[in-house]
């Protein structure tokens, strides 16, 4: 335990961090401003009539009117707060908060980056980011510092550390392994211009598939050796850039690359991003008082990190299919859904039925998830039995599905006998009305 305490709490130069400061202050104000300069947050949390918010979370629902524009237009403010590092504390946790709002009020748009960010936002509010190089140590120069404690720098490499571990492990799986799950993403790239034709040869989807595994395998260990370090660099800017383009993933191939930071000797960096000398770093090794309950509290969260990737083992049936179990696991760019649902509302007491167009709730992406994902099912069944009852009426909720994984062949994907509005939601078990996947219908 001495010697975790002593490597967590060694004094090493902050110029990393104080420099990803900057960059991560202007990411998130761009994503922000750009949510609302593309249409995104008019698309996802104001034109539709009803949110799915994730489950337990009901209460949280998108502001009325303007209040979303107002909402971004605050968390892109607090971005460029972040940035010059005024107030930072406040700024960087009022951040994190905000964000967490918007990743649990809507899931439509669930993107695993938009979960990695809520956690770095919180990493980043107890970081002491803004020691240095900022307006928090200007208009205050006793807290200006040259340093920080090891643990700081770690905490990201060994987030990182996860998220592509894992990711790279969930890759080594039959539709990834002979490339046809690469097939199906390149083939709605066909239309882009130049490219659109080289995305759909065979030989490229071979290459992608197994770049991308070794890619999430080895980039944080090559990055922390020394010899391989600039070569893990130069893949990763070629990664990045690649999935930016053709993905079109917002902010996060950026940022991935800011990353990269954490991984450079301290002065090359002010060398070359400074132009300053070399941090004196004090030499002193006395353990601040808190360090008993600050390396537990590391300690918890990385454990946190490591278990929640793989409760889906722990809960029957193939999440692939399922679905339980697979958000906050680094399950990226793994299948393709798709799927047909039809609702039946019975009233209970005159046991009328009625066929609900889901036109008349649902934007054309919602009907999607809708169709083939047995959360977004389950909600929509709650919601008709809410509307409903406001009229009085008592119901049962049923539903007609059929859904396909990738290139696979469509099989009924929820019992069409269970009253969706009667049963409870589990979040760590499965669900019976979850219909396996019929072993005839598998791709051969």
């Amino acid at each position: 335990m001495q010697r975790i305490s002593n490597f967590l709490f060694k004094k090493i130069d902050n110029v990393q961090l104080v420099i990803f400061r900057v960059c991560y202050g202007l990411l998130i104000a761009a994503e922000c401003y750009g949510a609302i300069a593309t249409g995104w947050v008019k698309r996802t949390l104001i034109a539709p009539k009803f949110t799915f918010n994730f489950i337990g979370f009901e209460w949280l629902q998108p502001l009325p009117g303007s209040g979303m524009y107002i909402y971004f237009t605050v968390m892109g403010t607090l971005g460029l707060l972040i940035t010059i590092g005024y107030k930072y504390r406040w700024s960087a946790l009022s951040f994190a908060i905000l964000w967490t709002g918007v990743y649990l009020m809507q899931k439509t748009s669930y993107n695993n980056h938009y979960y990695l960010l809520m956690l770095l936002a919180y990493i980043m509010a107890f970081l002491p980011a803004a020691k240095n190089h900022s307006l928090d140590a200007k208009l205050q120069p006793d807290i200006k510092k040259d340093w920080m404690y090891n643990w700081c720098r770690w905490i990201i490499i060994l987030q990182l550390f996860i998220v592509y571990t894992y990711a790279s492990i969930a890759k080594l799986y039959g539709d990834w392994l002979d490339f046809s799950i690469i097939e199906l993403l390149m083939s709605s790239k066909k239309d882009y211009v130049l490219v659109g034709e080289f995305l759909q040869q065979p030989w490229v989807h071979r290459c992608i598939a197994i770049f991308g595994i070794a890619f999430d395998l080895f980039i944080v260990p090559t990055l922390l050796w020394k010899p391989t370090r600039k070569f893990a660099f130069a893949a990763g800017i070629f990664f990045h850039l690649f999935n930016s383009f053709v993905f079109q993933i917002g902010i996060f191939p950026y940022l991935s690359l800011a990353f990269c930071l954490f991984f450079f000797e301290p002065q090359t960096i002010r060398k070359l991003v400074l132009q300053s000398k070399p941090a004196v770093v004090p030499t002193t090794n006395a353990l601040p008082k808190h360090h008993n309950f600050t390396t537990m509290a590391i300690g918890s969260y990385l454990l946190l990190q490591l278990l929640l990737p793989i409760r889906h083992h722990f809960i029957a049936g193939d999440v692939l299919w399922t679905e339980e179990g697979h958000r906050l696991s680094w399950r990226m760019m793994l299948r393709s859904r798709a799927g047909t649902i039809k609702f039946r509302v019975v009233n209970k007491k005159t046991k009328k039925t009625t066929f609900i167009n889901l036109n008349d709730y649902l934007t054309s992406k919602q009907k999607r998830k809708v169709a083939c994902y047995p959360d977004f099912a389950w909600q929509f069944a709650q919601h008709l039995k809410k509307e409903f009852a406001a009229k009085g009426e008592d119901i049962s909720v049923y539903v007609s599905s059929r859904a396909k994984v990738n290139r696979g062949e469509y099989a009924t994907f929820i019992d069409p006998k269970v009253d969706l509005a009667a049963v409870s939601w589990q979040h760590f078990s499965h669900h019976d009305w979850i219909l396996p996947y019929p072993q005839k219908t598998k791709k051969e």
